[in-house]
Protein backbone atom coordinates (compact mmCIF):
# COMPACT_ATOMS: atom_id res chain seq x y z
CA UNK A 1 0.00 0.00 0.00
CA UNK A 2 1.32 3.81 -1.04
CA UNK A 3 0.39 5.40 1.83
CA UNK A 4 0.55 4.58 5.28
CA UNK A 5 -2.42 5.17 7.89
CA UNK A 6 -1.20 8.27 9.23
CA UNK A 7 -1.11 9.70 5.48
CA UNK A 8 -4.80 8.55 4.86
CA UNK A 9 -5.00 10.45 8.75
CA UNK A 10 -3.36 13.62 6.98
CA UNK A 11 -5.35 13.58 3.91
CA UNK A 12 -8.66 13.12 5.85
CA UNK A 13 -7.89 16.13 8.32
CA UNK A 14 -6.76 18.48 4.97
CA UNK A 15 -10.27 17.58 3.20
CA UNK A 16 -12.30 18.03 6.44
CA UNK A 17 -9.88 21.61 7.00
CA UNK A 18 -10.99 22.53 3.75
CA UNK A 19 -14.60 21.78 3.23
CA UNK A 20 -15.45 21.97 6.73
CA UNK A 21 -14.11 25.96 6.94
CA UNK A 22 -16.10 26.31 3.38
CA UNK A 23 -19.46 25.38 4.87
CA UNK A 24 -18.61 27.47 7.89
CA UNK A 25 -17.26 30.84 6.84
CA UNK A 26 -20.33 30.36 4.32
CA UNK A 27 -22.82 29.93 6.93
CA UNK A 28 -20.77 32.43 9.61
CA UNK A 29 -20.98 35.34 7.44
CA UNK A 30 -24.55 35.20 7.10
CA UNK A 31 -24.91 36.55 10.74
CA UNK A 32 -21.70 37.97 11.55
CA UNK A 33 -19.53 40.83 10.07
CA UNK A 34 -16.57 39.51 7.94
CA UNK A 35 -14.92 40.11 4.54
CA UNK A 36 -17.50 38.61 2.38
CA UNK A 37 -20.53 39.70 4.46
CA UNK A 38 -19.46 43.37 4.41
CA UNK A 39 -18.29 44.00 0.80
CA UNK A 40 -21.47 43.05 -0.57
CA UNK A 41 -22.84 45.91 1.50
CA UNK A 42 -20.10 48.09 -0.10
CA UNK A 43 -20.68 46.31 -3.22
CA UNK A 44 -24.77 47.24 -3.49
CA UNK A 45 -23.57 51.19 -2.20
CA UNK A 46 -21.16 51.10 -5.42
CA UNK A 47 -23.36 50.09 -7.66
CA UNK A 48 -26.91 52.13 -6.67
CA UNK A 49 -23.99 55.47 -7.12
CA UNK A 50 -23.00 53.45 -10.02
CA UNK A 51 -26.96 54.29 -11.38
CA UNK A 52 -26.44 57.74 -10.29
CA UNK A 53 -23.85 58.52 -12.91
CA UNK A 54 -24.47 59.29 -16.50
CA UNK A 55 -20.65 58.46 -17.10
CA UNK A 56 -19.13 55.79 -15.70
CA UNK A 57 -15.03 55.61 -16.45
CA UNK A 58 -14.07 55.53 -13.18
CA UNK A 59 -16.43 51.88 -12.74
CA UNK A 60 -15.08 50.86 -15.91
CA UNK A 61 -11.14 51.19 -14.47
CA UNK A 62 -12.36 49.22 -11.49
CA UNK A 63 -13.94 46.79 -12.40
CA UNK A 64 -10.65 46.16 -15.16
CA UNK A 65 -8.60 46.80 -12.44
CA UNK A 66 -10.06 43.65 -10.43
CA UNK A 67 -9.85 41.59 -13.74
CA UNK A 68 -5.82 42.05 -14.41
CA UNK A 69 -5.76 40.61 -10.84
CA UNK A 70 -7.62 37.24 -11.44
CA UNK A 71 -6.36 37.30 -14.97
CA UNK A 72 -2.63 37.35 -13.57
CA UNK A 73 -3.76 34.51 -11.40
CA UNK A 74 -5.15 32.70 -14.01
CA UNK A 75 -2.03 32.67 -16.10
CA UNK A 76 0.06 31.99 -12.90
CA UNK A 77 -1.68 28.47 -12.25
CA UNK A 78 -1.99 27.42 -15.37
CA UNK A 79 2.55 27.78 -14.81
CA UNK A 80 2.61 25.87 -11.47
CA UNK A 81 -0.16 23.25 -12.73
CA UNK A 82 2.68 22.60 -15.91
CA UNK A 83 5.49 22.59 -12.80
CA UNK A 84 3.38 20.02 -11.26
CA UNK A 85 3.04 17.93 -14.05
CA UNK A 86 6.41 18.14 -15.06
CA UNK A 87 7.69 16.28 -11.79
CA UNK A 88 5.53 13.09 -12.81
CA UNK A 89 8.50 12.87 -15.48
CA UNK A 90 10.93 13.49 -12.54
CA UNK A 91 10.04 11.20 -9.25
CA UNK A 92 13.07 9.43 -8.78
CA UNK A 93 14.93 12.95 -8.67
CA UNK A 94 12.04 14.41 -6.05
CA UNK A 95 12.49 10.68 -3.79
CA UNK A 96 16.35 11.93 -3.89
CA UNK A 97 15.31 15.29 -2.76
CA UNK A 98 13.24 14.43 0.03
CA UNK A 99 15.02 11.51 1.47
CA UNK A 100 18.23 14.01 2.20
CA UNK A 101 16.33 16.38 3.76
CA UNK A 102 16.58 15.54 7.88
CA UNK A 103 13.34 14.43 9.14
CA UNK A 104 11.56 13.71 6.53
CA UNK A 105 9.54 10.53 5.63
CA UNK A 106 10.49 7.82 4.00
CA UNK A 107 9.85 8.78 0.25
CA UNK A 108 7.90 6.09 -1.71
CA UNK A 109 7.33 5.96 -5.66
CA UNK A 110 3.61 5.15 -5.10
CA UNK A 111 3.26 7.37 -2.94
CA UNK A 112 5.07 10.74 -4.06
CA UNK A 113 3.14 10.15 -7.48
CA UNK A 114 -0.33 10.49 -5.68
CA UNK A 115 0.73 13.41 -3.72
CA UNK A 116 1.28 15.02 -7.22
CA UNK A 117 -1.79 13.88 -8.34
CA UNK A 118 -3.60 15.54 -5.30
CA UNK A 119 -1.50 19.01 -5.68
CA UNK A 120 -2.52 19.23 -9.49
CA UNK A 121 -6.23 18.63 -8.59
CA UNK A 122 -6.04 21.46 -6.23
CA UNK A 123 -4.55 23.84 -9.30
CA UNK A 124 -6.76 22.81 -11.83
CA UNK A 125 -9.46 24.09 -9.26
CA UNK A 126 -8.18 26.63 -8.75
CA UNK A 127 -8.07 27.40 -12.40
CA UNK A 128 -11.38 26.99 -12.83
CA UNK A 129 -12.61 29.28 -10.12
CA UNK A 130 -10.51 31.81 -11.58
CA UNK A 131 -11.51 31.62 -14.91
CA UNK A 132 -15.28 31.78 -13.84
CA UNK A 133 -14.71 34.78 -11.69
CA UNK A 134 -13.69 36.70 -14.73
CA UNK A 135 -16.36 35.42 -16.76
CA UNK A 136 -18.90 36.52 -14.28
CA UNK A 137 -16.94 40.22 -14.12
CA UNK A 138 -17.82 40.08 -17.98
CA UNK A 139 -21.43 39.58 -17.22
CA UNK A 140 -21.93 42.44 -14.82
CA UNK A 141 -19.70 44.88 -17.33
CA UNK A 142 -22.54 43.96 -19.96
CA UNK A 143 -24.84 44.48 -17.52
CA UNK A 144 -23.63 48.06 -16.25
CA UNK A 145 -23.60 48.93 -20.15
CA UNK A 146 -27.17 48.50 -19.94
CA UNK A 147 -27.86 49.97 -16.75
CA UNK A 148 -29.86 53.45 -17.89
CA UNK A 149 -29.04 56.72 -16.14
CA UNK A 150 -31.07 57.46 -12.77
CA UNK A 151 -30.02 61.00 -11.79
CA UNK A 152 -31.85 60.85 -8.24
CA UNK A 153 -31.25 57.69 -7.47
CA UNK A 154 -35.01 57.06 -6.29
CA UNK A 155 -36.01 54.56 -9.11
CA UNK A 156 -36.83 51.35 -7.10
CA UNK A 157 -37.01 49.24 -10.34
CA UNK A 158 -33.47 50.74 -11.02
CA UNK A 159 -32.48 50.08 -7.34
CA UNK A 160 -33.10 46.47 -7.64
CA UNK A 161 -31.49 46.14 -10.73
CA UNK A 162 -28.42 47.48 -8.94
CA UNK A 163 -28.51 45.01 -6.36
CA UNK A 164 -29.13 42.53 -8.85
CA UNK A 165 -25.84 43.85 -10.64
CA UNK A 166 -23.96 43.77 -6.68
CA UNK A 167 -25.19 39.74 -6.02
CA UNK A 168 -23.10 38.98 -9.78
CA UNK A 169 -20.05 40.90 -8.45
CA UNK A 170 -20.30 39.18 -5.19
CA UNK A 171 -20.63 36.00 -6.74
CA UNK A 172 -17.29 36.79 -8.93
CA UNK A 173 -15.57 37.58 -6.42
CA UNK A 174 -16.73 34.61 -4.34
CA UNK A 175 -14.94 32.58 -6.97
CA UNK A 176 -11.85 34.91 -6.91
CA UNK A 177 -11.90 33.75 -3.25
CA UNK A 178 -11.98 30.34 -3.77
CA UNK A 179 -9.03 30.13 -6.30
CA UNK A 180 -7.05 31.97 -3.71
CA UNK A 181 -8.20 29.49 -1.06
CA UNK A 182 -7.16 26.72 -3.55
CA UNK A 183 -3.33 28.43 -3.11
CA UNK A 184 -3.27 28.71 0.78
CA UNK A 185 -4.63 24.98 0.96
CA UNK A 186 -1.99 23.77 -1.86
CA UNK A 187 0.97 24.71 0.32
CA UNK A 188 -0.56 22.69 3.16
CA UNK A 189 -0.27 20.12 0.61
CA UNK A 190 3.46 20.52 -0.51
CA UNK A 191 3.96 19.83 3.15
CA UNK A 192 2.96 16.24 3.11
CA UNK A 193 5.97 15.24 0.78
CA UNK A 194 7.90 15.84 3.96
CA UNK A 195 5.85 14.47 6.26
CA UNK A 196 2.27 13.76 7.38
CA UNK A 197 1.87 15.14 10.36
CA UNK A 198 3.65 18.51 8.95
CA UNK A 199 0.80 17.76 6.40
CA UNK A 200 -1.68 17.97 9.37
CA UNK A 201 -0.44 20.92 10.99
CA UNK A 202 -0.08 23.64 8.13
CA UNK A 203 -3.68 22.45 7.15
CA UNK A 204 -4.81 23.17 10.72
CA UNK A 205 -2.42 26.52 10.70
CA UNK A 206 -4.31 27.45 7.00
CA UNK A 207 -7.61 27.33 8.55
CA UNK A 208 -6.24 29.86 11.45
CA UNK A 209 -5.05 32.32 9.06
CA UNK A 210 -7.98 32.28 6.78
CA UNK A 211 -10.11 32.86 9.84
CA UNK A 212 -7.98 35.10 11.18
CA UNK A 213 -8.10 37.59 8.17
CA UNK A 214 -11.67 37.13 7.07
CA UNK A 215 -13.16 37.66 10.68
CA UNK A 216 -10.57 38.84 13.09
CA UNK A 217 -8.08 41.14 11.15
CA UNK A 218 -7.89 44.95 11.32
CA UNK A 219 -9.57 45.47 7.30
CA UNK A 220 -12.42 43.61 8.70
CA UNK A 221 -13.10 46.25 11.52
CA UNK A 222 -12.37 48.86 9.26
CA UNK A 223 -14.57 47.52 6.55
CA UNK A 224 -17.16 47.19 9.20
CA UNK A 225 -17.28 50.74 10.36
CA UNK A 226 -16.55 52.05 7.22
CA UNK A 227 -19.73 50.11 6.24
CA UNK A 228 -22.03 52.15 9.27
CA UNK A 229 -20.63 55.48 7.43
CA UNK A 230 -21.57 54.22 4.29
CA UNK A 231 -25.44 53.73 5.69
CA UNK A 232 -25.78 56.98 7.52
CA UNK A 233 -24.73 59.11 4.60
CA UNK A 234 -27.28 57.51 2.05
CA UNK A 235 -29.88 57.26 4.46
CA UNK A 236 -29.06 61.55 4.80
CA UNK A 237 -29.07 61.35 0.81
CA UNK A 238 -32.46 59.79 0.55
CA UNK A 239 -34.07 62.38 2.95
CA UNK A 240 -32.85 65.42 1.19
CA UNK A 241 -34.06 64.29 -2.22
CA UNK A 242 -37.42 63.36 -0.84
CA UNK A 243 -37.73 67.33 0.77
CA UNK A 244 -36.57 68.32 -2.34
Amino acid sequence: MPLTLLDILAFLCFVTCWIGYTWFARVKAKNTNCIARCLHQHRIHWMNELMTRDIRVGEAALLANLERNIAFFASTTLLVLAGVLTLFAQVERLEAVIGSIPYADFPNHAAIQLKLGVLAFIFIMSFFQFTWSMRQYGFLNVMIGAAPYDELGENENLRAYAKQMAIVQDQAAHSYNYGLRSYYFSIAAMCWFFHPALFIFASLLVVYTLFYREFRSRAVKAITAAQEHLRIEHTKKRGQNIDE
